[in-house]
């Protein structure tokens, strides 16, 4: 999953600006219903703070080389704010989503324009990864939105110096060298794994990350995608084989730092940091690329980063499979009419946009293969780009896909009760099963 927005400080802040610009554009002609000549938009989005500051340094000025007047509408409270504006008929001209499922139950409604004929869907077919484009498509196959940033949610990240000396020199290739390696360093008396998933009222939610890995990596994207959109049941045998796993790899006595218990409790920003310890308290860290942000590892590791971090992705079955777990921000049209709206969405998915963006922000991540791997700030941002143009297959967040009851309910739950020991694996499915709506 990405970081929960509802779990920043400023949604309440963030809700009362979009609340008044969705009023404030509403004169009228405002919004996606505004006029197909019209040069004044709106675009909204659910990233606040930096990342922000950064998109409107990139996008104001190409708005004003075109002569659009461009509103920015940036919210920490997208989700629920988005539905209260297309149900209040107060429509953005484009709107950035952060979750497939929040845009699918939004052209279910008919507001969403079909992309075919806004932008080469051929060019972006080839120049993202194989599964990217899908995201952004409804049930039936149209595409209502197509990703303009991305993340990489299948790195594992390891203390360079320590890591090497400690036999990280080659990445595992397959997942049963990832085993070995895990064994061999066990055998060391050093935890290999780090592992936290606390997070507040998010608890749980990292591990839903590794049990979505481990499924695209075992069954594909086929089956992933089944899973995700409950064509077999969250409780199928595969899923429960999936928790068996990853109770081996890194859940099993001496395998993860501070055992399991500590693991149900350690907060996530932070529980990768004793690998910074001398000696390390562990080696790997599996987590999302938005680590390498300032606020999570130690300032000193951050302050020289490329030094001090090195990462490798989950690996495959075999050699030659390179399934990659992703995330990200894709971008939908409220009137394909708009040529001004349009124009932006052409802007948003092109290599112009995605360069000047790694260019601008040390967060930004291209979901373009084509984009510049050179433009990257560090070797540790251009080594996650290229874990994901590398990929052979890649899906979006499972958990950001399905009903909130239990993509940001039971699965959270159901997590932490297992990991914690409060119940076996096959309870907690079958409990999540249970709790998926109707």
């Amino acid at each position: 999953m990405r970081i929960r927005s509802s779990l920043t400080a400023t949604a309440v802040l963030g809700a009362v600006a979009v609340l008044t610009a969705g009023c404030l554009s509403d004169s009228g002609s405002g919004g996606g219903g505004g006029s197909n000549t019209s040069k004044s938009i709106e675009i909204m989005y659910g990233f606040t703070g930096q990342q922000s500051d950064d998109f409107i340094a990139v996008v104001k000025p190409w708005a004003e080389k075109n002569n659009i007047d461009l509103k920015f509408s940036p919210t920490a409270n997208f989700n629920q704010l988005i539905n209260t504006r297309v149900q209040g008929n107060q429509l953005p001209d484009v709107a950035v989503f952060p979750q497939p499922g929040v845009m699918r139950g939004i052209a279910k409604g008919g507001k969403l324009a079909d992309l075919s004929d806004v932008l080469d869907l051929e060019d972006l077919k080839t120049n993202t990864v194989p599964g990217a484009l899908e995201a952004g498509q409804g049930e039936d196959g149209t595409q209502y939105a197509v990703l303009i940033s991305s993340n990489v949610k299948s790195g594992v990240y390891y203390p360079k110096q320590a890591g090497q000396a400690a036999g990280l020199t080659e990445p595992p290739k397959t997942m049963d060298e990832l085993m070995q390696l895990t064994d061999k360093v066990a055998a060391t008396g050093t935890t290999p794994w780090c592992f936290g998933i606390g997070a507040e009222a998010a608890t749980g939610w990292p591990a839903t990350d590794w049990v979505e890995n481990l499924m695209v990596i075992n069954y594909g994207t086929d089956v992933y995608n089944q899973w995700v959109n409950h064509e077999i049941p969250f409780n199928d045998p595969k899923v429960l084989d999936v928790l068996n796993q990853m109770e081996d790899l890194i859940l099993a006595d001496g395998h993860v730092n501070g055992g399991r218990a500590a693991a149900a409790s350690n907060p996530f920003g932070t529980a990768g940091n004793v690998m910074f310890d001398n000696p390390p308290g562990c080696y790997m860290y599996r987590q999302g690329n938005f680590l390498t942000q300032p606020g999570f590892f130690p300032d000193d590791v951050v302050s020289n980063l490329d030094a001090s971090v090195g990462v490798f992705p989950l690996p495959g079955k075999d050699a030659s499979s390179k399934p990659v777990l992703g995330g990200g921000d894709m971008a939908g049209l409220f009137s394909a009419d708009n040529k001004s709206a349009q124009k932006l969405l052409e802007y948003l998915t092109s290599t112009e946009f995605q360069d000047a963006a790694i260019a601008q922000s040390d967060s930004y991540m291209a979901p373009r293969t084509d984009a510049d791997l050179n433009g990257y700030k560090s070797e540790t941002s251009k080594a996650f780009a290229t874990v994901q143009n590398e990929a052979t297959e890649w899906v979006f967040d499972g958990s950001d896909q399905m009903p909130g009851e239990v993509g940001s309910g039971s699965f959270w739950r159901e997590m932490t009760s297992w990991i914690s020991g409060q119940e076996d694996a096959k309870t907690a499915l079958d409990n999540i099963e249970n709790s998926w709506p109707a």
